[in-house]
């Protein structure tokens, strides 16, 4: 699975639960994303259009891992470490 947006809790449970996981595109790079798809094929919900399922071969595609198989999501563990560098930055107030 592959979006641009945060996974809430039932979806990350069913990545994994099934052993999965979601890959996160930036936005604004869809030209990139698209130039790794080398074949797309449907291959359920075609009468959706562009919202339905495909699976793609891609080559050297720039999405990172959100959520990983044990359904740990980059949404809740990396604000948790960036709090905890930039707490250690001294602010000087001007």
């Amino acid at each position: 699975m592959i979006g641009k947006a945060e996974r809430g809790p039932v979806a990350i449970e069913a990545i994994r639960n099934n052993k999965s996981a979601y890959l996160m595109a930036v936005g604004g790079a869809a030209y990139l994303v698209s130039k790794a798809i080398k074949h797309a094929e449907v291959v359920a919900f075609a009468d959706l259009g562009m919202e339905a399922i495909y699976e793609f071969d891609v080559v050297d595609m720039p999405v990172t891992v959100a959520v990983d198989s044990k359904g740990e999501s980059v949404h809740n563990t990396e604000p948790k470490k960036w709090q905890a560098k930039i707490g250690k930055i001294p602010v000087e107030v001007i």
